[in-house]
């Protein structure tokens, strides 16, 4: 199962917006390198590598998953609208859709935030969509990285060549 995405027609980046856990961007790293994103943007006050924290989790994923770092989120964002890359950001917000009636463009660049405060209003407000997973228990919250994971399951799914 090594190419099941045809990576002429497809393109994922991930945009971590002030993540502050060292090990969920590790985490995050090695996520990625499972699913060939082509590239992981850290901002603000997202940590970088080579950190020793980072390649806890990261399990080497570093030294393969192309990355940027930027001060905001801003810049990045921009710069990715304008080469046609859908920004869809991963928050619960009133605007948001179920993550089960998403469908993905070919390029999507994906928003993740910060663990306590999520997605920042600004970058919500330059989204192209908020996309929303479902949940069903109580605390309607999970870490970061699941729903990071999740979110590239989903993409992966639907998007099988």
């Amino acid at each position: 199962m090594s190419n099941i995405l045809n990576k002429k027609e497809t393109s994922i980046i991930i945009i971590l917006d002030n993540i502050r856990s060292l090990n969920n961007i590790g985490s995050i790293f090695r996520t990625s390198d499972a699913f060939n994103i082509d590239k992981i943007i850290l901002c603000g006050i997202c940590g970088k590598p080579p950190h020793r924290e980072i390649n806890k989790t990261a399990l080497g994923a570093t030294e393969f998953v192309n990355w940027e770092y930027y001060n905001d989120v801003k810049s990045p964002i921009s710069k990715l609208i304008n080469e046609g890359y859908e920004i869809t950001s991963v928050e619960q917000t009133k605007r948001s859709i179920n993550l089960t009636e998403y469908k993905p463009k070919n390029k999507v660049a994906y928003v993740f935030g910060n663990e306590v405060n999520g997605v920042s209003k600004k970058t919500l407000d330059s989204s192209n969509l908020i996309v929303e997973i479902p949940q069903f228990g109580n605390k309607k919250s999970m870490n970061v990285t699941v729903c990071a994971g999740i979110v590239l399951w989903d993409f992966y799914n639907k998007k099988r060549v």
